[in-house]
């Protein structure tokens, strides 16, 4: 006798199904009588219903693993008749789309005389979970059309697919048809809240919240997120109280959502009350949670208790430890991050795209080429190197760090540019003075067809100031007018520093005057710019301006009034700017300042005092500020303190010819001849040979008019 079941073990999973479905097809026309297969599907088990199973075949539909699985049995189902069976062409048209398939769903859809409800919710379903939201929204008019019925699943469905193509209009057509209908469901009122939060009708996912009688825990939640998206963190705090009036128990959503409402507005107080909240009652510190609190520290720029919460976690994910990477690297701490990122006790933990950007961005902060070049090994091992933000990031970290030819070699392995690669790689060459590279790059970006933006355009005006080429700038200045891209404070900024470094201060001043917005960086501009022009006046009167604007001044505005007084031989003003400096704004004083103080104190004729003041420095004194103090020694004739600041000097770099120079011309300067002969003697016996110095000028014809097409 013939086996009634054929062997099915050693096939393929598509084989398998396929030789059940003949084997119940065989079933199917030979035995007279249903047969149960209820040990086979819950579909047909006898514990959940008490009679037979009617259609035993489609619990194989289920088990389909691709499209060509469906198609087998779709074919067998055709050859014995069965595809006018409702259930049959409902569920054909579910796997399809349940794997993908939405055409053919349609067509199975297309197939039935009459569909249900079930079905059109099948068919409307396979639309949006394979992304298919502008054809839902038209299936949902057929259906209309048709007089089908309408229930809370089919609007629940159709207001997912207008959150996605933010759809507000018709959203709000599907609210009045559920108001006409009647009878919404707490369910379908939230999907309501939810979606005119992300079409961005704050106030009408407000005023649905409100109408509904008992919100419960997901609708406090849904409003509250709506707020955090529409930039009104501060409503969602004030609903935060009304909830816990309303005794309704938060969860881990909701207070991840308070927490993102606390770093929105920079409320360091309320995120650590939130923080104790979260701990005081118990709730589950899960990973949303702890990248919550974590992320609200950091944003609030309390770093150090970010590290202390991060140090106190017990199960730390990659997520957590990209988060505090991050944090250190945005918040001005690159060298912490590396630290982190080169931590041994993580070497568990395998970087994803994020990790690695952020981790290259701080190498090239810290110019630490060596581990900029591990970590694209790293990258390179791990296969990212075609990620868009890693290439971006491998670019940017090679210019900094002064590796052009490295960074360009990147640029041209990445296939799909796009404006932050090209931006990266512009700014690579004017950041490393290649000014005409920039300016040919910039042209070859507009040929491709990628459109600059406002970065773009800083970069250029960055090449141009250092080509000098003051007539390629003003062509940018008229293509920042026609691009509309004057209200960004960079162009402005960059703007003035052309201006101000091409000699044009006039041009300079009337860009200041029309920038709106004006940030610390563009006040700082435009005052190194008067000190640039020899009028320190018009810098400490632009300085008194800027406070009583109240913009806190940074390390880079003292910079520029130290040297204004320098040069204006302001000794005691800029002795009490200093102080300032230190006491008032809490600024640490950095290399520059304590040049711009040694040079103030030299020029004017203090130069003993001078060499107290760099003695009395708490930090290794650079050879900068020796500088400062022999320029001051050369114009007083002050020889005895000049050979002990050279000497000096030359202790520090004994391999430069400059000091040298100086030296010599020290001792010709004050007639000693032989002694500065001597001097150049020994550096030829050393192999040392000062380079030239050399000027660039604007020429009507010179190589800096570049065929800009704007």
């Amino acid at each position: 006798m013939k086996p009634l079941f054929p062997p099915i073990w050693r096939l393929s999973s598509s084989s398998i199904i396929i030789r059940r479905t003949q084997v119940f097809f065989r079933l199917y026309h030979h035995v007279k009588k249903p047969i149960s297969l209820s040990h086979l599907h819950p579909y047909t088990s006898p514990l959940n219903s008490s009679e037979k199973p009617k259609y035993p075949f489609l619990y194989l539909l289920d088990s389909c693993t691709d499209p060509f699985s469906v198609k087998k049995i779709h074919t067998h189902l055709i050859v014995h008749g069965l595809t006018q069976i409702l259930p049959f062409q409902t569920k054909l048209l579910s796997s399809y789309g349940s794997l993908g398939n939405t055409k053919y769903a349609r067509l199975a859809f297309d197939r039935i005389p009459s569909p249900d409800l079930y079905s059109c919710k099948a068919m409307l379903k396979c639309y949006v979970m394979n992304g298919c939201f502008d054809k839902s929204i038209g299936f949902y008019w057929y259906m209309r059309e048709c007089d089908v019925e309408y229930d809370n699943v089919v609007f629940s469905l159709l207001l997912k697919a207008c959150i996605k193509l933010v759809d507000l209009d018709e959203g709000k057509k599907l609210h009045c048809l559920v108001v006409k209908v009647g009878n919404p469901d707490i369910f379908l009122l939230n999907v309501f809240v939810d979606m005119y939060a992300k079409c961005g009708d704050l106030d009408s996912s407000v005023g649905v919240f409100e109408e509904i009688p008992h919100p419960n825990v997901v609708s406090w939640a849904s409003v509250i997120t709506g707020c955090n998206q529409n930039y009104r963190p501060e409503s969602g705090l004030l609903l935060f109280n009304r909830m816990r009036l309303a005794d309704i128990e938060p969860e881990e959503h909701i207070m991840g959502s308070l927490l993102t409402s606390c770093s929105m507005v920079e409320s360091p107080h309320q995120g650590k009350w939130i923080h104790g909240f979260v701990l005081k009652t118990g709730m589950c510190m899960n990973a949303f949670v702890a990248t919550s609190v974590l992320d609200m520290y950091i944003k609030c720029g309390e770093v150090t208790d970010s590290r202390a919460f991060f140090d106190e976690l017990d199960d730390i994910d990659l997520v957590l430890w990209t988060a505090m990477i991050v944090g250190y690297t945005q918040k001005g701490f690159p060298s912490e991050a590396l630290k982190l990122f080169c931590d041994k006790k993580w070497a568990g933990l395998v970087p994803n795209s994020v990790t690695l950007s952020t981790a290259l961005s701080a190498s090239g902060k810290l110019c630490m080429l060596h581990l900029g070049r591990s970590t694209h090994v790293l990258v390179f091992k791990l296969g990212l190197e075609e990620v868009e933000e890693v290439g971006n990031s491998l670019v940017d970290m090679y210019a900094k760090c002064g590796a052009i030819s490295e960074a360009d070699c990147v640029f041209k392995r990445i296939l799909n540019k796009d404006v932050v690669t090209w931006n990266a790689m512009i700014s690579g060459y004017a950041q490393n003075d290649f000014g005409h590279e920039a300016l040919e790059l910039f042209n070859q970006m507009r040929l491709d067809g990628c459109l600059p933006d406002a970065i773009t355009v800083v970069s250029a005006l960055s090449a141009c100031v250092c080509l000098g080429a003051l007539c390629t700038g003003t062509s940018f200045h008229c293509y920042a007018v026609k691009q509309n891209f004057l209200f960004n404070v960079y162009v402005s900024t960059a703007l003035l520093n052309l201006y101000n470094k091409c000699g044009d201060s006039f041009s300079a001043r009337r860009v200041f005057d029309d920038t709106r917005n004006k940030n610390t960086v563009t006040w700082s501009a435009m005052m190194g710019g008067y000190g640039m022009q020899g009028d320190p006046a018009g810098s400490l009167d632009l300085f008194s301006k800027m406070l009583e604007e109240e913009l806190k001044p940074n390390d880079v505005t003292f910079t520029s009034i130290l040297s204004a007084c320098s040069h204006a031989g302001l000794v005691d003003e800029g002795q009490k700017y200093f102080e300032r400096m230190t006491q008032k704004h809490n600024i640490a004083p950095s290399k520059k300042h304590y040049v711009c103080m040694v040079d103030m104190l030299a020029r004017a004729g203090k130069v003993e005092e001078a060499l107290k003041f760099v003695e009395r420095i708490p930090v290794g004194t650079h050879v900068s500020v020796w500088g400062a103090l022999l320029n001051g020694c050369r114009l007083h004739s002050r020889l005895d303190i000049g050979e002990v600041v050279v000497r000096r000097m030359m202790e520090m770099e004994p391999e430069s010819p400059d000091y040298y120079v100086l030296m010599s011309n020290l001792y010709a300067s004050d007639g000693r001849w032989a002694e500065a002969n001597k001097i150049r003697e020994s550096m030829k016996e050393k192999g040392m040979s000062k380079s030239p110095g050399s000027s660039i000028i604007s020429m009507d014809q010179g190589s800096d008019r570049l065929a800009l097409n704007f």
